[in-house]
């Protein structure tokens, strides 16, 4: 058995998931190294349904995983009590108070109530709800809500939580506030993340790599830094527009992909893409303005991937 305190945070091998005959997910071969990691995929790309194989819900239909080396279909409890788990919903028992309810979520987890109880001040206090602690989850915001169920996720200090949309229903601030605090988790305490969002940007912001489903299937995984290495482009800007357009039409027929906006080109393919555009311009005649190395985003590499 793997050491569950080495490897990689997860993997994944011939896995599949079937609801009847709906195939909920399908996936080969996945490895997740440990880290601040983002789950992404439109609605329905099977997020949901991976989270609760990883936290031994419900079993895979075939195939095999594992979650710090351990098989959560088997080990189960050994599983939940490393990992913290922060779920969609926002469905919680309102006449309880937030520490109580922080401290009972770590006592399932299997701290004795002793300790529970301190880690769920401790916890409460590190997502800025300490003075709020004795408040009943009913009279408590929506972001105040999210921050519970982080502080509930990390109380009986995990080696990683999974997140299922923790900036769900949060106003622009409050969304900047949360991914401050899961960065923090992830830097200061060591704590590793799997973030599931379909919100590119709050993913770009945090997370050290990402894993892209789409119909249940992965369609990308790795580092951001790689991803966004495999996928180059160059921005060339004119001094005229019908320049502009006609270097375009040349590059499409060259086998470029080009975005046109007024005088500035967006230009991707394979290949060495510098050289076919110095191509290109040499034969128009085209006064070049700029030409440079496109900063590539999150965006462009997932819209690249899903289409």
């Amino acid at each position: 058995m793997t050491d569950p305190d080495s490897g990689p945070l997860l993997t994944v091998s011939g896995l599949t998931k079937r609801y009847g005959e709906t195939i909920a997910l399908d996936i080969d071969e996945l490895a997740v190294p440990r880290g601040v990691t983002g789950l992404l995929g439109p609605n329905g790309a099977g997020k949901t349904t991976l989270l609760g194989l990883l936290l031994g819900l419900h079993p895979p239909t075939s195939g095999s995983l594992t979650v710090l080396g351990l098989d959560p279909a088997v080990a189960g409890p050994e599983v939940r009590a490393r990992v913290g788990y922060g779920p969609e919903h926002r469905r919680v028992p309102s006449d309880l108070r937030a520490v109580d309810f922080v401290r009972h979520m770590a006592e399932i987890h299997g701290l004795p109530a002793g300790d529970a109880t301190a880690r769920a001040s401790d916890a409460l206090w590190l997502v800025e709800l300490g003075e709020e602690r004795s408040r009943p989850l009913g009279t408590m915001s929506t972001g105040q809500l999210q921050r519970v169920k982080l502080a509930q996720a990390i109380a009986h200090d995990p080696a990683v939580i999974f997140l299922d949309e923790p900036t769900d229903g949060l106003d622009p601030l409050q969304r900047d506030a949360m991914l401050d605090l899961i960065r923090r988790v992830g830097d200061e305490f060591s704590i590793s993340v799997l973030l599931s969002s379909h919100l590119l940007a709050e993913v770009e912001r945090v997370c050290d790599g990402v894993v892209i489903l789409e119909a249940g299937r992965l369609l990308k995984a790795g580092s951001l830094t790689d991803l966004r290495a495999a996928a180059p482009g160059l921005i060339v800007e004119l001094t005229d527009r019908a320049a502009a357009a006609a270097l375009a039409a040349s590059l499409r027929s060259a086998g470029c992909e080009v975005g046109e906006d007024g005088l500035q080109l967006t230009i991707t393919g394979e290949g060495d893409l510098a050289h076919r555009v110095q191509d290109a311009l040499a034969a128009s005649g085209a006064s070049l303005n700029r030409l440079q190395q496109r900063a590539t985003r999150l965006e462009d590499v997932f819209l690249e991937t899903v289409g």
